[in-house]
């Protein structure tokens, strides 16, 4: 059960139902679906494009480990290079198709983030970004994980990296192209296309903790 006081929706939209009912739980609206995240700040959600809410279960600490040095090396770049900022698990984008998705880290122009007005930016922007990674962590599977990345591709996603850092694995998605990538046991991964110069040194996430 999830644990916050009882209290109606939606004057008062704190989730108080058992998770498996979040199912049936649907908020199209933008603005409402922020209300009703910003209402249960102790619970990360997702939205479908259909606006189903799901849960995001924790994903424990090896795996913020691995996804905090890989967001601690893009940023890194990203702020020498200038072209573009970067964000971690913790922002959600409004994607074309409906959906609310949080990346573990994506990287978005800063042509493309002009377009967002200032007030917008402090909540859920409409806008995805042009670079994603996701990190498989202990309560992802891997079917799922990739439906995802294509989600983000078919959104404008112009490069995405999921990585399976227990088998030492990328797969590298690609706007245009049908199938992903996969590449086993390299020790560095080079960025392209819209975050071209990046270089990803994966020492620290195939060792973990």
């Amino acid at each position: 059960m999830l644990s916050r006081a009882a209290k109606s929706y939606p004057m008062d939209m704190q989730v108080v139902v058992p998770e498996q009912a979040l199912s049936a739980l649907r908020i199209s609206d933008d603005e409402a679906y922020w209300e009703f995240c910003a209402a249960n700040p102790d619970i990360r959600f997702e939205r479908t494009a259909q606006g189903e809410i799901t849960i995001v279960p924790p994903a424990g600490m090896e795996s913020e480990y691995r996804g905090t040095d890989l967001v601690g090396e893009l940023r890194d770049w990203a702020k020498k290079d200038d072209r573009g900022v970067v964000v971690g698990s913790n922002t959600e984008f409004l994607l074309p198709n409906g959906a609310a998705r949080s990346p573990d880290a994506a990287w978005v122009s800063k042509g493309q983030l002009s377009k967002i007005p200032k007030e917008e930016r402090r909540k859920f922007p409409h806008i995805c970004p042009e670079f994603v990674v996701e990190v498989i962590s202990p309560s992802d599977r891997l079917k799922p994980a990739k439906e995802k990345m294509v989600e983000w591709i078919a959104n404008g996603v112009q490069l995405g990296w999921l990585i399976d850092a227990d088998r030492e694995t990328v797969y590298i998605y690609r706007a245009g192209s049908s199938e992903a990538e996969k590449r086993t046991g390299i020790m560095k991964l080079a960025g392209e296309g819209p975050i071209a110069g990046f270089v990803l040194d994966l020492t620290e996430v195939w060792a973990g903790l």
